[in-house]
């Protein structure tokens, strides 16, 4: 659940990010603005693991300021920033002296280069002063806009270097030019680096400085596996490969692991805040994009095995044969949104179910035998979770009262709520997690039969008294249509707002095909479809509003699942129309799609009430987020397919 922010800096709100400018190679990132600089930003600073470690990289110069000219980036870890230096230039209409610099980010290391070209046929100088302020506060703090700076200590290292500490936390400062660490008592207390740069004429000068970043108490760690670039195949829409090609280096550059089998790999959720392992986010991300890395998603499903849920601890949401929702160093603390969730924290209803659904798809894809056989007592574990419901539908309730108060992946405090715009009262049973666990439990059958162990007629038996049950219980009419509700209630009241989660359920097997129909034909309808994606929450709904976090915004890997659902389903017209609206909201975030966006309707030239010819930003959205980069990667697939059965 976010918080909304109406400036920079404003205290105790969340942070803006959508006119950040992001380098990141997972578990570090750079934020900054469009002309360099890092600290203007409530959002900016560079960050390692779940820790601003440097909160300002201000630069200045004598003899003039920069004036920006535009910022460029090259993949997910290297972005450039030019500009002009007027104030040293002659008094010709062409300007002369250009600055540029180079910012390159990798896990646990940021470098910078900064070069002057001039063109002036006389020699040029410069000082080029970068004054860097170490912060150290823990990411929920900035989260919150509660930022908490925190002492640190000073050793020089040699000429040029000097390390700064801060309990476990470490930066290893280096650079080429002269360094002086400010008196201990200042407010703002930093590193000054210093570079006297002389420019012969027609010539150029390059300065450097860089940074190590060390926490001895992170729980992950960067990826260490060498990618092979995925190839996909050429799709019939520029857009289509356009968005691919920023969504496979985004992914790149999100992959983690844990330092006790490095070998095993997951995407991290996404920028800024969740670079960790997340059970729900982790695995979409690796089930929509399992074509382009079948090996990652072989390893996702080891890395969440090994943290299955042994025993029943309700602080943590612990039960056996559980997955795990979320881990963290320390506990992840959020003022004013009334949650604290503990390092390792199981409040996650669909991640079980998901972990099968990827197990099964990934089985199909080609998962060598041993592999298989290694991870089937984990599915086995799973399936017993699942069916551990008994006769009943699966469903959540915050036992600690500092958890998640939902639990599906629409985990704001308001996201399951009654036309009306009333909140659904709890224990809640989403009904997109009864299609997951219907999935789960047939996919799980065929596995057991596939590989000769018992237990595949029982799972059977309880997939089709859900589905029966599922079929009697959830379906509700309002002037909208007849739909499945988005969940039932604490008193088995269908909560009845058109929602996206319906189509969670298309290609699950938990709806015939008359009703898969339905669904695709309400889920297209103007109330739902935006042109930029599918609404969280239908135009219909007292509740709805375009830039409500899961009433009536767009996510597009939300979509992306309805869409291949639709194809899994045969619904191909369905799934191109909503492809396209999916195409359109790439082409006007430049090909890096963020967490969400508003549900505004679109227009051409924005012609008509309340639309617009770009998707507006949720501006305290995250970017990139895994799965909604993975969404390029089934939006390829769907329209590839197409144009092979067109040809």
């Amino acid at each position: 659940m976010t918080e909304q922010t109406p400036g920079v800096g404003a205290w105790g709100r969340q942070p803006f990010l959508h006119d950040g400018v992001v380098a990141l190679r997972a578990p570090t990132q750079v934020w900054s603005r469009t002309d360099g600089e890092v600290g203007p930003g409530a959002i900016d600073g560079i960050y390692h693991g779940d820790t601003r470690f440097i909160r300002t990289v201000s630069m200045s110069l004598t003899g003039g300021d920069v004036e920006s000219l535009g910022v460029s980036t090259h993949g997910s870890s290297h972005v450039v920033f030019e500009g002009l230096l007027r104030g040293l230039d002659d008094v010709s209409a062409d300007p002369k002296v250009r600055l540029v610099r180079e910012r390159t980010v990798e896990g646990g290391a940021i470098s910078e280069k900064i070069t002057i070209t001039s063109h002036l046929d006389d020699p040029l100088g410069a000082d080029i002063n970068l004054t860097v302020l170490p912060e150290f506060s823990p990411m929920h703090a900035v989260k919150a806009g509660m930022p908490e700076s925190r002492r640190w200590e000073a050793r020089t290292t040699g000429v040029g270097s000097v390390l700064l500490t801060a309990g476990a936390q470490r930066i290893e400062l280096e650079t080429d030019g002269s360094l002086r660490v400010e008196d201990p008592d200042q407010v703002d207390r930093g590193v000054v680096v210093t570079w006297a740069v002389r420019i012969p004429p027609r010539s150029t000068a390059t300065v450097a400085w860089g940074a190590r970043l060390v926490d001895d108490a992170m729980v992950v760690r960067s990826a260490s596996v060498a990618v092979r670039p995925a190839v996909a195949e050429s799709s019939s829409d520029d857009r289509a490969d356009r968005w691919l090609a920023t969504a496979l280096a985004d992914l790149d550059a999100l992959r983690l692991a844990l330092p006790d089998h490095p070998e095993d790999e997951f995407y991290a959720a996404g920028a800024p805040w969740f670079f960790t392992l997340f059970g729900r986010d982790s695995l979409w991300a690796a089930r929509l994009a399992l074509s382009a890395n079948p090996t990652l998603a072989a390893s996702t499903l080891r890395v969440l095995a090994r943290r299955q849920g042994r025993r029943l601890d309700p602080a943590t949401a612990e039960e056996p044969g559980k997955m795990l929702h979320e881990l963290r160093a320390e506990a992840f603390v959020v003022p004013g949104e009334g949650f604290s969730l503990p390092p390792i924290y199981y409040g996650s209803v669909d991640a079980t179910a998901l972990w099968v659904g990827l197990f099964a798809d990934t089985v199909d894809a080609g998962m060598p035998e041993a592999e298989v056989r290694e991870l089937l007592p984990a599915m086995r574990e799973c399936l017993a979770w699942i069916m551990g419901h008994g006769d009943e539908f699966l469903s959540y309730y915050d036992r600690s009262g500092r958890g998640l108060t939902n639990q599906g992946w629409k985990d704001s405090g308001d996201s399951i709520q009654w036309r009306d715009g009333t909140l659904a009262e709890g224990p809640i049973a989403l009904c997109e997690v009864q299609g997951y666990a219907y999935e789960a439990v047939m996919a799980g059958a065929r596995m057991l039969d596939a590989y000769g162990q018992e237990g595949g007629d029982v799972a059977r038996e309880w997939g089709a008294r859900l589905r029966r049950r599922f079929a009697d219980r959830f379906w509700v009419t309002t002037p909208e249509g007849h739909y499945p509700a988005i969940a039932l209630d604490a008193h088995g009241h269908g909560v009845d707002t058109l929602t996206s989660n319906i189509g969670h359920l298309l290609g699950t097997g938990i709806l015939d095909p008359d009703q898969e129909r339905a669904v695709a034909v309400l889920l297209t309808g103007p109330s739902m479809l935006s042109g930029f994606g599918i609404r969280t929450m239908s135009t219909g709904a007292r509740g709805y509003w375009p830039l409500s976090y899961h009433g009536g915004s767009v996510w597009i890997h939300d979509t992306a699942i309805i869409a291949r659902g639709m194809h899994r389903a045969g619904l191909a017209e369905a799934a191109g129309t909503v492809v396209e609206d999916m195409l359109a909201a790439a082409a006007g975030f430049g090909y890096r799609v963020p967490e969400l966006h508003g549900g505004d309707p679109a227009a051409a030239g924005g012609s008509g009430k309340d639309a617009t010819s770009v998707p507006v930003p949720y501006p305290a959205a995250c970017r990139p987020q895994a799965w909604s980069a993975a969404a390029a990667v089934t939006t390829d697939e769907i329209l590839t397919a197409a144009q092979r059965e067109s040809a």
